[in-house]
């Protein structure tokens, strides 16, 4: 049977700490089951939570992964991707640069670094690196791992050719992120430039190049919840070792402008169903957490273990030193760090506030912090890689 058929199946009555002790027994998440989380009630997502946190804990304790993005070449790009800012025929008003000089991209990964990040993502727009563009970036993380060997370097160039993951491997990246975005079955809904075979056969070749694999989705793209169950089950069947969700952050002058389907409630539901089925895999809350979970996104740490610092590929995040406040608030320590001197209202010192450079994060209109908004548009990037603006880190 397949995911999406199993999905099918009438969801059983759903007892989120029995469920939990099955898969601490070792229980596999059904497709049934998956879907009984995602329908369930708003009353009963704070319970589905605690429960799954006892899986968060177990295998990653009271930890939160801090990550850094670097935009190496944004926009310009010739894929049809329905979600994305950068796409073929964007009227979004996005930075577009093309490749950043390895001095730049090295110094803007290590303000990432400065500010908490243990992992760095070298990230560049478009289908697939040339062999050119390999060249390019290995010489950007032998420079990167010279200046900071402990860090550790994720890279998402897109489609990989034949030879590439294992180039990157022997210049020193610890891992490749591609996202597989949706289920297969919803996917040409997103795309039609390539399909959803392609993206899981760039997995496979990172995995088999010995790089770790990172691959996750997108919520809130009009997927269903059994498309978004079958989801979740094929990123367990490739065992991606990371899993970032992204909610959709519907660029106006995309054709998903607009679009709103999620709750914060909904989002946390999202993120326990991953919890849930890959218990000891490093879960990630990726772009549109701002949006989204707004004044839940502490709670979503309770099953998420990681999170990006400051701003993403094309959109401003929430401050730097908010995130890091955040994660402290809630109990966390950010995996890696010394512990930091606080100032005197608490917070760590540092964080890009103290240098300026800090705007609002996340969405452009702020009353979509506090309640729903019909239209929420996200805050391009205007800071950071491609400018001449401090950096939000």
């Amino acid at each position: 049977m397949t995911a999406a058929q199993d999905a099918a199946v009438v969801a059983p009555a759903l007892d989120p700490e029995e469920l939990v002790d099955r898969i601490e027994a070792g229980h596999r998440l059904t497709a049934a089951e998956a879907v009984a989380v995602l329908d369930a009630p708003d009353a009963e997502t704070f319970r589905l939570v605690a429960a799954a946190s006892r899986l968060r804990e177990r295998h990653f304790g009271r930890t939160v992964k801090v990550n850094y993005l670097v935009s190496l070449k944004t926009g310009l790009c010739p894929e049809d991707c329905t979600y994305c800012s950068q796409r073929l025929g964007t009227e979004a008003q996005i930075l577009k640069y093309t490749w950043l000089k390895p001095d730049e991209a090295v110094r803007q990964a290590g303000l990432g670094i400065a500010g908490g990040a243990s992992r760095v993502c070298m990230v560049a727009s478009g289908t697939g690196p040339t062999d050119r563009d390999v060249d390019r970036v290995t010489e950007m993380i032998g420079r990167l791992k010279d200046e900071h060997p402990q860090v550790e370097v994720c890279a998402c160039l897109g489609k990989l050719k034949d030879g590439q993951a294992e180039r990157l491997k022997a210049a020193g990246v610890d891992a490749y992120n591609h996202n597989l975005n949706t289920a297969e079955s919803h996917y040409e809904s997103i795309c039609t430039s390539h399909t959803y075979a392609d993206r899981v056969d760039t997995v496979e070749r990172a995995t088999a190049a010995g790089l770790s694999s990172c691959s996750g989705l997108i919520a809130g793209m009009g997927e269903t919840h059994a498309q978004l169950a079958e989801a979740v089950l094929a990123l367990r069947e490739l065992d991606s070792d990371s899993i970032p969700v992204n909610f959709l952050m519907p660029f106006d002058g995309t054709p998903l402008a607009g679009h709103v389907q999620l709750t914060p409630l909904e989002c946390l539901r999202i993120l326990a169903v991953v919890r849930l089925a890959c218990p000891d895999k490093e879960l990630r809350i990726a772009g549109g957490r701002e949006m989204h979970l707004r004044s839940l996104q502490a709670v979503g740490l309770q099953v998420a273990n990681s999170i990006f610092l400051g701003d993403y590929l094309t959109s401003e995040g929430q401050d730097a030193e908010a995130d890091l406040r955040m994660i402290a608030d809630a109990g966390f320590t950010v995996l890696g760090a010394a512990a930091a001197p606080a100032d005197d209202d608490g917070a760590p010192d540092g964080g890009c506030c103290g240098g300026g450079g800090c705007g609002e994060g996340g969405v452009e209109d702020a009353s979509t912090r506090g309640g729903t908004s019909p239209s929420p548009s996200p805050a391009p990037r205007r800071r950071g890689a491609g400018t001449a603006e401090p950096a939000n880190a």
